[in-house]
């Protein structure tokens, strides 16, 4: 009984010792992230492309067709979501595998803006220190305009304009429900979701986000079939 104990404690103190030299590695990489150029600066950088769209110039529902797929109790927590990232590593040790990163939109605002979209425990590690400088600095709606114009959608497009624009010809304001909820589920995996390369997969994706935004009552069941009818 006494070597299991032992036995124990060894492996609780090697998990310890390698979690926090990947901790110290990731808070250096964000620490070097940050010295290259700040919050302020990345985001002044952002805001004076050409193709930069505000809030206001996107429909209400497809920011709630985001936040409901992405992070829907988005407004509720700060730069990490606890409860999310409790039932991703649920997850995770139930599959042996990394199916679930439990990210946040400012932390996937984090990853776009500052690191590469390599799923690593490195990586992960300063996307959050990273994370908790950007709600600092950035209210909430200012986060998820960030996050809309820095994301990669596929078909060489980085921003909601060029997508819209690419997708349906038309100016984010202008689409539709059915557009908004397609464009929506894009960014989870771009090369899959594209409607112009896999429409059945978009397709399904749509379908996902619309059963999402049922969940969190942004629609009813019905509207749900009526905007997937609607094509």
């Amino acid at each position: 009984m006494k070597i299991i104990k032992r036995i124990i404690i060894i492996v609780l103190v090697i998990i310890i010792f390698i979690g926090a030299i990947i901790t110290y590695k990731g808070y250096s990489l964000y620490k070097q992230a940050l010295d290259e150029i700040s919050v302020k600066d990345k985001v002044t950088e952002i805001k004076s492309k050409e193709n930069y769209t505000k809030l206001e110039d996107m429909p209400e529902f497809y920011l709630n067709s985001v936040v409901a797929v992405e992070d829907h109790r988005f407004y509720k927590h700060g730069a990490i979501d606890l409860i999310a990232i409790g039932r991703a590593i649920f997850t995770n040790i139930k599959s042996f595998e990394l199916k679930e990163g439990g990210s946040t939109i400012t932390q996937q605002l984090a990853k776009n803006i500052y690191f590469t979209q390599e799923k690593t425990a490195l990586r992960k590690i300063s996307e959050i220190f990273m994370a908790f400088e950007i709600e600092k600095n950035c209210e909430k709606d200012e986060i998820l305009e960030l996050y809309l114009n820095t994301s990669y959608f596929g078909s060489g497009c980085y921003c909601v304009k060029d997508a819209a624009k690419v997708y349906f010809d038309k100016d984010p304001i202008d689409m539709d429900k059915y557009e908004s909820s397609l464009l929506a589920g894009i960014p989870n995996a771009p090369s899959v979701y594209a409607p112009n390369k896999n429409p059945e997969l978009a397709s399904q994706r749509q379908r996902q986000v619309l059963e999402k935004m049922v969940k969190y009552e942004y629609i009813t069941e019905e509207e749900k079939e009526q905007i997937l009818n609607s094509r």
